[in-house]
């Protein structure tokens, strides 16, 4: 399990941006980064700078992966032919607590790390607790029938502010999701605009 380095708000402050699109969000009520200097973090970035906040906002926004797990995702998305950003947010949304989360069987992409880790999730009929494992097309996950009517669930079905993307195919009265395609960029709801040309740039220049 991926210990968690930092409160997921703060990483919203950090970036300047609320990038799970969420109604609680400290951004929603102050731009600037935490601290009692925050406000005065307003320069301009240089190239290694705009590349480096790309990459924290990509790794931070899949749970703040560590930067030895990020690495790792990035150098099999490098190896896989094709273009090597659009190959790193395909692995990425492969990741079973994100599929998790894109189904809205729980609110956050936190919850959906820790909701896999206790067990609550199936992959076609079997119990995997690896927030890590990457699903493949076609597989269908499910959440276990003991766990189906607990509060999270039932609340973050109900969530308005966010939609399950094209490449699920959920029924929310089963509780299952069809991974049905290893999506682009263009096809990955996120929030804000990430930018994973510029993590390749700055992997290709560190």
């Amino acid at each position: 399990m991926s210990k968690r380095t930092s409160a997921k708000y703060k990483i919203d402050r950090r970036m300047g941006e609320n990038i799970w699109g969420r109604a609680k969000s400290p951004v929603n009520r102050r731009e600037y980064g935490p601290g009692q200097h925050g406000q005065r973090r307003k320069n301009k970035l240089s190239d290694f700078g705009t590349q480096l906040r790309a990459k924290q906002k990509l790794k931070g926004y899949y749970g703040d992966l560590t930067e030895k797990q990020f690495r790792r995702i990035y150098a099999e998305a490098e190896r896989v032919k094709g273009d090597t950003g659009e190959n790193l947010v395909g692995l990425l949304e492969r990741r079973l607590d994100a599929v998790v989360y894109r189904a809205k069987f729980v609110p956050t992409i936190w919850a959906a790390r820790q909701f896999v880790n206790h067990g609550h999730i199936e992959v076609n009929g079997q119990r995997v607790n690896i927030p890590s494992y990457r699903v493949k097309e076609g597989d269908v996950i499910s959440i276990r029938e003991r766990s189906r009517q607990l509060v999270i669930v039932l609340e973050a079905v109900g969530l308005t502010e966010r939609d399950v993307p094209d490449y699920l195919d959920v029924d929310h009265n089963k509780m299952t999701a069809t991974f049905v395609r290893t999506p682009a960029l263009g096809d990955i709801p996120y929030a804000v605009q990430m930018e994973p040309n510029l993590v390749v740039e700055f992997y290709a220049k560190n």
